[in-house]
């Protein structure tokens, strides 16, 4: 399983979950992957809290923030203040790996002889997947700013990726394109 090396905090429970027991109640984080998008639970090392939207090491090295990681998540299981952060903080993983996600616009393909991937995205139909292959056929996008500036009509390509993200997240897609699916997660270790 490809696992995430770097995640951002969604919502931080100093004093745990309450629906947890008291006296089993420890500080938890809910965090997102970087790079797969895991959903994830962290305890905090001794003495260490969390800032939403901040950026945490959890890979294989020496973690000087994560006492350990408690387990992968379900986006039902994700706090209210989580779900509604998580739009905006993968708009911001997004724009930080911009490179990534811009040779996606430039290099999507046909998922089967009747769609594209680009038709799949939130918002985007056969008109905007027309003028996105149009444009990046004379001139692979450099960037989303450039993206923007020459298809004026289409959405805010990193808001389109964030939605797709959210969606596949929710188990509500048909397509995943940017998050592995799992088979079951409840109480996977991560």
């Amino acid at each position: 399983m490809r696992k995430d090396e770097y995640v951002r905090i969604l919502d931080y429970l100093p004093r745990g979950k309450s629906d947890v027991p008291p006296h089993k109640r420890k500080p938890i984080a809910q965090a997102v992957g970087e790079k797969y998008f895991s959903l994830l639970e962290l305890v905090p090392r001794e003495g260490m809290g969390f800032e939403q939207g901040e950026r945490i090491y959890i890979g294989e090295g020496a973690r000087d923030r994560v006492d350990h990681i408690e387990r992968r998540i379900k986006y039902e299981w994700l706090t209210p203040t989580a779900k509604s952060e998580l739009p905006f903080i993968l708009e911001k993983a997004i724009k930080d790996n911009e490179a990534e996600f811009i040779a996606f616009y430039n290099t999507a393909g046909t998922i089967s002889t009747r769609q594209h991937k680009l038709e799949v995205m939130p918002r985007i139909g056969k008109r905007h997947r027309d003028d996105i292959l149009k444009e990046r056929e004379a001139m692979p996008f450099k960037d989303f700013a450039d993206m923007q500036n020459r298809l004026k009509s289409v959405p805010d390509p990193v808001r389109i990726i964030a939605d797709k993200i959210v969606e596949e997240l929710q188990g509500q897609s048909k397509y995943y394109l940017f998050v592995t699916l799992t088979k079951d997660m409840k109480d996977e270790r991560y």
